[in-house]
């Protein structure tokens, strides 16, 4: 049989990339498959290199929440590329981005651009445990926090995916400093932050948990978590890489209504663009250098092709407003695919909080990690073939959420539901 496009480039990516990818959930390893390859993308469709076409859910794993190649961010790329891509030095526009994401989260009262998630995780790691003077921190199994030593411990997504161990390539003496708690669980949190006693710095937590699943924080649990750090003198961080500007304009916090003291973004402030950020109260993000002891830099951070394209993006988000719709759009998706499930005797269960969701194969919702482990791994993955076969693109890992956009319009919403209920009943 003759292999397709994407077959062919696989092929040669094996020879040149680890696994023939620059990020491991891409290699569609976990379902026996070989990865598609994309060669465009506009509003909710992909285009692979051979030519077929799919409905996105995936929306480059967060950040395209306006649709791929949306005429707004594209106009404002090509505008700064007239004026040069980076600098190395301040501009303008890093003031003007700041200041759309300080107005729309109160609790950071400074703000510092870096180039990933990763890398504002890692940096409020640093500074909680410099700004506190302590070593330990308490993480959440299943909460994946990017690929940084201290918190690539019990992580979820592609950790989950291929079951890797704890922490390979991580120095024990490094991983005993990270505590990992089960999520949603108040009394072991609270057992385990009593042990640690002095020595806590942080707690950090997806406030709505996207990477092994979507699972949303219980509020209870939640506030609890912000107590015991009032309680330690710790240092609360929310990792809302991926539910900030995605859940709400002022991401999980501001549904939830609880003020931590530190906050890490990504995905969308930058448009697509590679892009974080973290910050939190004055008082704690003046001890970075140049003000303070602290040590972070990044040549590439704030570069102005990322700030263009998160002003463009987060203007007009702040303009339109379109979360409540996107929740109405998740949820029509997905309790349509659970009548679809129902009629075929098959166990469905999903949650959606703005303009991300998530699904599992069980009966009731899943709390944690260990209960999203124990869904129907099988049937997950026979259901992501088939509906990858019929054009639709979900996310190829059950440990991952799915994300809407404003470009999958009720029209689109339709197709994609003809399409499911075919590639369901060939299940």
């Amino acid at each position: 049989m003759k292999k397709t496009k994407s077959e062919i480039l696989f092929d040669q990516a094996q020879g040149l990339m680890p696994g023939g990818v620059n990020s491991p959930v891409r290699a569609f390893k976990n379902i026996n498959k070989n990865p598609i390859f994309f060669k465009s993308a506009k509003g909710s469709i992909l285009l692979d290199e051979d030519d077929n076409e799919y409905i996105d859910f995936v929306g480059s794993w967060g950040p395209m929440i306006l649709g791929h190649s949306n005429p707004i961010i594209v106009k404002a790329l090509k505008k700064q590329l007239d004026y040069g891509v980076s600098y190395g030095a301040p501009t303008s526009l890093e003031n003007q981005l700041a200041t759309l994401i300080q107005d729309q989260f109160p609790t950071i009262e400074k703000i510092r651009m870096v180039n990933s998630g990763t890398e504002a995780t890692m940096s409020c790691i640093r500074l909680a445990r410099g700004y506190t003077g302590k070593n330990k921190i308490i993480k959440f199994t299943g909460c994946y926090h990017g690929h940084v030593d201290s918190l690539l411990v019990r992580a979820g997504s592609g950790v989950s995916t291929f079951g890797l161990p704890d922490s390979p390539g991580i120095p024990k003496d490094l991983a005993q400093l990270t505590h990992s708690c089960c999520y949603n669980d108040i009394e072991e949190v609270k057992s385990i932050a009593n042990e640690i006693g002095n020595d806590l710095a942080a707690i950090i937590v997806e406030p709505v948990a996207g990477n092994m699943g979507f699972i949303p924080g219980d509020i209870d649990f939640l506030k609890t978590l912000r107590n015991l750090c009032n309680r330690n003198n710790a240092l609360l961080i929310f990792d809302e890489v991926m539910s900030g500007f995605r859940v709400s304009l002022g991401g999980a916090q501001e549904i939830y209504n609880i003020k931590p003291d530190l906050t890490a973004l990504g995905k969308v402030i930058g448009g697509g663009l590679p892009v974080g950020a973290f910050g939190g109260k004055e008082k704690i993000m003046n001890q970075l250098a140049p003000l303070g002891p602290i040590y972070q830099a990044g040549t590439l951070s704030g570069n102005s092709l990322a700030m263009s394209a998160g002003i463009a993006l987060l203007s007009t988000l702040i303009k339109e407003n379109p979360f409540q719709d996107l929740e109405n759009a998740s949820n029509h998706l997905l309790s349509s695919m659970k009548n679809m499930f129902k009629e075929k005797g098959m166990p469905f269960s999903s949650a959606t909080m703005g303009g991300m969701f998530g699904f599992f194969f069980s009966s009731t919702l899943p709390k944690n990690y260990k209960e999203v482990s124990q869904t129907d791994e099988n049937l997950f993955k026979k259901f992501f073939i088939s509906a990858l076969n019929h054009g639709i693109y979900f996310a190829p890992s059950k440990y991952e959420s799915g994300f809407i956009s404003t470009a999958h319009n009720q029209e689109i919403l339709e197709i994609a539901l003809e399409k499911l209920d075919l590639a369901i009943k060939e299940i």
